[in-house]
């Protein structure tokens, strides 16, 4: 046990030491020193610590169908003005006349 107390008596005293024998011992990078920075908050409401533009779903508009709640239920106006709905073989015959090129 004694001897643990030793080897560090021996540290701390060459550390103290080393900065007036430079000479004789390498030189040793300088103790890091810490500082208290400012909390960003300017109250206590933990709501403005995040960022007004959040990651994920909440950034991009063309995702925001996601977080729909209810159908869209046209107008009367746009519904009345709509063509009629196409048969299966109308629409793979238009399919078939845009696939050709």
């Amino acid at each position: 046990m004694s001897s643990l107390v030793d080897k560090i008596k021996n540290k701390t005293s060459s550390n103290s030491n080393s900065n007036s024998n430079s000479n004789s011992q390498p030189s040793q990078p300088e103790e890091q020193s810490f500082s208290i920075q400012p909390h960003p908050a300017k109250s206590n409401d933990p709501r403005d610590l995040q960022p007004s533009l959040g990651g994920g779903l909440n950034t991009k508009p063309e995702v925001g169908a996601f977080h729909a709640r209810d159908p869209y239920v046209p107008p009367k106006n746009i519904t009345d003005n709509l063509p009629p709905a196409q048969s299966r073989d109308e629409l793979r015959a238009r399919a078939a006349e845009l696939n050709k090129q």
